[in-house]
C-alpha cells in the first residue's frame, strides 16, 4: 500500500513536469460538429462539401502571441498526412466558423494546395486531428509554407496545445 501511495504522489509531482516538456499548458478545441473520437459528418470530406467544420479555441494562455492550427491524419498509408495549416492566427481568436480560415497565414497541404482539405481515406477508418498551438511569438514563413517549415519554426516556441480527434471512413 505504501508503494502505492509513494507512486500516486510522485505522478501527481511529476505531472506539471511532463506538461510543461511536452509544450506547456493544456488549451481546448471543440467542435459543434462532434465530438471528441467520434465520427466527423460526411459534409467536411472529400464526399461532401469538403468544407472546416466549426471550430472553437479555449483556455489561451494571457502570454501567447500567435496561434497554430494543424490538421492531420497519422492513419494515411504514406505515413502523417497534413490536412491543413494555418499559422500567426491572433491568440484572441475563439471561434473558427464552419468553412471559414481564421486570418493567418497558410500553408500548403498534403493535397499539394493551401486551405482545408477534409477527410478522404483511401479505406478503413482514419483519426483526424484538429490541434491548436499557443507560440510565444508570431513565425516569420512564408504563404504556401510545407508542414516541415512549420513544425521546425515552431519548434522551442509552444506554451500550450490541445487536440480534438475525430473518426472519419468513405462509405463505397
Amino acid at each position: 500500500m505504501r508503494k502505492v501511495i509513494i507512486a500516486g504522489a510522485m505522478a501527481i509531482l511529476l505531472a506539471p513536469i511532463a506538461s510543461f516538456a511536452a509544450g506547456g499548458a493544456k488549451m481546448k478545441i471543440t467542435s459543434s460538429a462532434f465530438q471528441e473520437g467520434a465520427n466527423i459528418p460526411s459534409k467536411f470530406s472529400c464526399d461532401g462539401a469538403n468544407t472546416s467544420p466549426p471550430l472553437q479555441i479555449s483556455d489561451v494562455p494571457s502570454e501567447a502571441k500567435s496561434l497554430v492550427l494543424i490538421v492531420d491524419d497519422p492513419d494515411a498509408p504514406s505515413g502523417l498526412f497534413t490536412h491543413w495549416t494555418v499559422w500567426n492566427i491572433s491568440p484572441q481568436t475563439s471561434t473558427i466558423a464552419e468553412g471559414s480560415t481564421p486570418k493567418g497565414m497558410q500553408g500548403t497541404n498534403d493535397f499539394g494546395k493551401s486551405g482545408y482539405g477534409g477527410p478522404c481515406p483511401p479505406s478503413g477508418t482514419h483519426r483526424y486531428y484538429f490541434k491548436i498551438f499557443a507560440l510565444d511569438r508570431e513565425l516569420d514563413l512564408p504563404f504556401g509554407a510545407k508542414r516541415g517549415q512549420l513544425d521546425a519554426a515552431m519548434k522551442g516556441h509552444v506554451i500550450a496545445q490541445g487536440e480534438l480527434m475525430g473518426r472519419y471512413s468513405r462509405k463505397k
